[in-house]
């Protein structure tokens, strides 16, 4: 018999645009090629000359890398600036934030994040399914990978 998620009752959380997540720790932001396209859309670039710009590569194991966005020197998001400057054009991992398997995963690593994050737990209602969704999102989208 397959236990229910600890989310089954569904989970508040509203975004209060305090950016923790952000900034100030180090941290990657995956990106999908709808990721990159759309981001490149907004800021007029190619598709390259944004990897170029904005991008790195990140070893994930087993001789792969997957493409993540800089960060500036003190661990802020390369594109925050007194708040997010690409925030309509945002990857897919910033959209669905807090619901993401790790964090979902358990009442308790919901609960450690919520220690960092003033939005859990307040604010929105959202459902079982809708956290679904959301964390089928990535399977669907899922983020550039490149042999080393």
């Amino acid at each position: 018999m397959a236990t229910k998620p600890f989310y089954s009752d569904g989970l508040k959380f509203s975004c209060i645009r305090c950016s923790a997540c952000c900034r100030f720790d180090p941290g990657f932001v995956f990106l999908s090629d709808s990721d990159i396209n759309r981001l490149a859309q907004a800021l007029q670039m190619h598709y390259t000359d944004f990897i170029e710009t904005y991008c790195r590569w990140i070893p994930s194991g087993g001789g792969y890398e997957q493409l993540s966005l800089k960060e500036r020197s003190n661990y802020d998001c390369i594109f925050w600036k007194d708040g997010c400057t690409v925030y309509d054009a945002r990857p897919l991992q910033c959209r669905t934030y807090p619901f993401w398997a790790s964090i979902v995963l358990h009442k308790e690593s919901w609960a450690a994040v919520k220690a960092e994050c003033p939005g859990i737990d307040q604010g929105q209602w959202h459902s079982k399914e809708e956290i679904a969704a959301l964390l089928q999102m990535r399977e669907k989208d899922p983020i550039v990978v490149r042999r080393r």
